[in-house]
């Protein structure tokens, strides 16, 4: 159920999902941040995931496909020994998915060339599997059984190299990187408007300076601690909460946002920091260009078993010149790593109105 929210209760709701040893607007200090646990390394026989398995069984019909040409002459009869040898690769493909994903903690503290051994020969073992499941059926009498392990094993290290390439993808190759990643997460010329702000504030209203310093603080927290691959929808929720509380001493009457939280879709995971640039996008190409400022609409729904996020901002200065869309392809990607084909990302721009629509599993 869909239901809109002010800022106070915005705040008592994720208050109740996102943990904050110290208050609502406490800053963790420099030695807790440093103190914080690494996150786990990404497991590489994590193969439990939609896309994963959607893969590896078009690959598989793929070969099986490709080899059964050698031995046909004709359509039909290569038809026919297709749908024979699928009713063995399949499953056998399958339970190596299962075995590996079920092993994959295990797996994971062995070195590179002992997980390379161990994905080929549990390939080995299921090309056994498939062998015995078409000799069981009484389809071969003269069972192939070498042929079938070296198959098993060739297609496992395959299935392994895409295992470990996908790893790989998920996990920042270096400090250098990770810098990048920083910097287009918060434009300098943001941190100086802050800082200004701020500045103009300290007579004025000292209490308000602080708040926002809290407010930028706590933005430059979440950036620079590691927080792994995952945070829940209430913790981004709650980081741009509080950038376009930033915003909002800057732009005043400007910035309009307007909040639809479905809080049944609090626990959803995405990649951290998500959020944060999209709605900073809206804020940018929506309420700076224009003198009348912008609506900005944060608003998230469950539907069956996915969740939907969408961030839409009015364009009164019009559409302007297009970004580079550095930050909206960053988003894409690492939603694409995180949820693979079950997360689905696009941007629309109609009658005046820009919309980015997000689509995770629930």
């Amino acid at each position: 159920m869909e239901t809109r929210f002010g800022t106070s209760q915005l705040d008592a709701l994720t208050s109740q999902t996102v943990a904050r040893g110290q208050g609502k607007r406490g800053v963790a200090p420099l030695q807790d941040i440093l103190a914080m646990p690494q996150p786990e390394p990404v497991l590489v026989f994590d193969a439990c995931h939609v896309g994963v398995i959607l893969r590896t069984v078009l690959s598989v019909e793929l070969l099986m496909g490709v080899g059964a040409m050698f031995v046909t002459n004709d359509v039909i009869a290569w038809f026919s020994l297709l749908a024979i040898i699928t009713g063995a690769a399949l499953p056998a493909a399958l339970l190596w998915l299962v075995v590996a994903c079920a092993l994959k903690k295990p797996l994971q503290k062995l070195t590179r060339l002992g997980q390379w051994a161990s994905g080929m020969v549990l390939g080995s073992l299921a090309g056994l599997y498939g062998c015995a499941l078409l000799v069981w059926v009484g389809f071969i009498n003269n069972a192939p059984w070498i042929a079938s392990a070296v198959s098993g094993a060739l297609i496992a290290a395959g299935l392994v190299a895409a295992l470990i390439w996908r790893a790989q993808q998920r996990t920042p190759a270096s400090a250098a990187a990770r810098l990048t990643e920083l910097q287009s997460r918060i434009r300098p010329h943001f941190l100086f408007n802050t800082l200004n702000s701020a500045i103009a504030l300290v007579r004025a209203e000292p209490a308000k300076a602080e708040m926002l310093l809290e407010d930028l603080s706590e933005l430059f927290r979440s950036a620079l601690v590691d927080q792994g691959d995952a945070v829940t929808l209430s913790q981004e929720i709650e980081l741009a909460k509080r950038y376009l509380e930033i915003e909002g001493v800057r732009f005043g009457e400007r910035l309009r946002v307007e909040w639809a939280i479905d809080s049944s879709t609090l626990l959803a995971k995405l990649p951290p920091l998500l959020l944060q640039p999209l709605v900073e996008n809206a804020v940018k190409h929506g309420v700076e260009p224009s003198t009348s400022g912008a609506d900005v609409k944060i608003s998230t729904q469950k539907r069956g078993s996915a969740i939907v996020i969408k961030i839409t901002n009015t364009a009164p200065g019009g559409q302007g010149h297009a970004g580079h869309g550095v930050a909206l392809q960053n988003v894409q990607d690492r939603l694409r790593l995180l949820h693979d084909v079950q997360a689905s990302f696009r941007c629309t721009w109609v009658n005046g109105i820009y919309q980015v629509r997000m689509e995770i599993p629930a």
